[in-house]
């Protein structure tokens, strides 16, 4: 099969039209907004309708229903998302005519290079948070960024945007090292935990890929000072680093922490310990501080001011899944967060916490068979921070169910929770015992966000 990878400076050479399998992805959407924007002629398939396809067919582009070989005919190059199996009838039409096929990550590793000022956001946990912080900053300056963000922001009503400005801002996964397909001129680490160790088998080879990816950086590297393993990585890096934090020392440090109101909190940032700003988040939760710091060190480095991060951080409500308050059942607050990771979960329990003085309801899907084995002691003791917990089949994904977990082992270990069938069970479960004054949160990766939908349908 003819697929590209690598950086190719030359890649969309003699190109005129592109097809995308998977075109209806939160992860295609914003390449096909710059790549449309630069004149390309686009197109594609996925066998889901959705909000993105609709947004996408109002561009003008062509989205075919199902995957079929004649869909790919007059496309000069294939995009597929990493979902794509090599079985797909489209790249295997594809491999016949000889039409070069290339994985989202390559497409986006190129299209951050068409934009001379590139901010990359990388981290366990935080990302789309930080990434959706630093796009609202120098969308509210007037700078017209590109941003490719793994979570809709509303101010700018999408997953990303083709910006004409100098700046892109990318939410840099390092899930099988596609970051390092990234040029940035600023690389962002937001802290290294231990994830994603199916495809990297340790944590000195995860660190390592971030030592990687913070050696990319052409300017500036802005990393985490508390954070223990991010700055283990930067022990030996030649590069210009500004550091953040709240505990250690760091060139631009949270002081004066407090809430203004439960969950909600704001503080006084030094930079190299004069006064430099004061921000007070319109998002909730305690971890988000890290997350505005990192957007303020950002400041200098695409020269805006101060008062630029403070009204980002008041303006910011959140972004798609992450902590998104969805409604209402019976009088209970309904919150859908992303949190797939024990820190993760830990972190949203927590702020969820605060938000009520009645049951807290965690409604979880585990997301991997390997993840849920690894860290199952680590998922029980923080979902345990929750009054009740419901918890439904564990989404397999990428992954072949051998047998050797399931979410009932998980069950066993919290005291009281119970496990449901499906996404449908756990909503109606939740509609009959949830009351005024609870606050229910559905957590996970996977589709788990559609039981959130269900229970407030009514």
């Amino acid at each position: 099969m003819a697929i590209t990878s690598g950086f190719n400076k030359d890649l969309l050479a003699g190109v005129s039209r592109l097809h995308f399998i998977g075109i209806g992805g939160s992860g295609m959407f914003p390449l096909v907004q710059i790549l449309a924007s630069k004149g390309y002629t686009i197109t594609g398939s996925d066998v889901n309708e959705g909000t993105i396809i609709d947004s996408e067919r109002a561009m003008g582009i062509h989205v075919y229903m199902g995957h079929a070989a004649e869909n790919v005919l007059g496309a000069d190059m294939v995009v597929y998302s990493a979902a794509i199996h090599e079985d797909n009838p489209e790249l295997q039409e594809a491999d016949m005519r000889g039409i070069p096929c290339v994985e989202r990550s390559v497409m986006l590793g190129y299209v951050s290079r068409l934009y001379p000022r590139s901010i990359c956001v990388a981290g366990t946990h935080g990302k789309t948070t930080t990434t959706s912080l630093i796009t609202t900053m120098l969308e509210l300056a007037g700078r017209d960024p590109a941003a490719v963000i793994g979570g809709k922001l509303p101010l700018i009503h999408g997953y990303g945007k083709a910006g004409s400005g100098q700046n892109i801002v990318v939410e840099a996964c390092e899930f099988a090292e596609t970051f390092l397909r990234l040029a940035p001129s600023v690389s962002v680490i937001l802290n290294i935990d231990n994830d994603h160790l199916d495809c990297y088998g340790t944590m000195g080879n995860l660190k390592m890929a971030f030592r990687k990816f913070a050696l990319l950086a052409s300017h500036t590297v802005v990393v985490n000072a508390d954070d223990e393993n991010t700055m283990q990585v930067m022990s030996s890096i030649d590069r210009d680093v500004r550091t953040f934090g709240i505990r250690k020392h760091a060139d631009y440090k949270a002081e004066n922490v407090r809430e203004y109101k439960p969950g909600f909190y704001e503080f006084d940032v030094l930079e190299f310990g004069e006064p430099y700003a004061h921000i007070k988040m319109g998002a909730p939760g305690y971890h988000n501080i890290y997350n505005a710091l990192a957007m303020t060190a950002c400041v200098p480095l695409v020269g805006l001011c101060p008062s630029d991060a403070e009204a980002a951080a008041a303006n910011f409500t959140g972004a798609g899944r992450r902590f998104e308050i969805k409604g209402e059942v019976n009088g209970a607050m309904v919150v859908d967060d992303y949190a797939h990771h024990p820190t993760e979960v830990g972190a949203t329990l927590k702020t969820a916490r605060e938000l009520t003085t009645g049951t807290l309801w965690a409604v979880h899907q585990p997301f991997t068979y390997s993840r849920t084995r690894a860290l199952l002691r680590e998922f029980a003791e923080v979902l345990s921070l929750a009054d009740r917990v419901v918890l439904t089949p564990i989404m397999g994904s990428r992954e072949v169910d051998d047998g050797s977990v399931k979410s009932e082992d998980l069950a066993a270990l919290i005291p009281g929770a119970i496990v449901v069938d499906s996404l449908d069970a756990a909503a109606q479960y939740i509609k009959e015992n949830a009351k005024e004054g609870d606050l229910v949160i559905t957590m996970g990766c996977g589709d788990v966000y559609k039981a959130a939908d269900k229970m407030i349908q009514e």
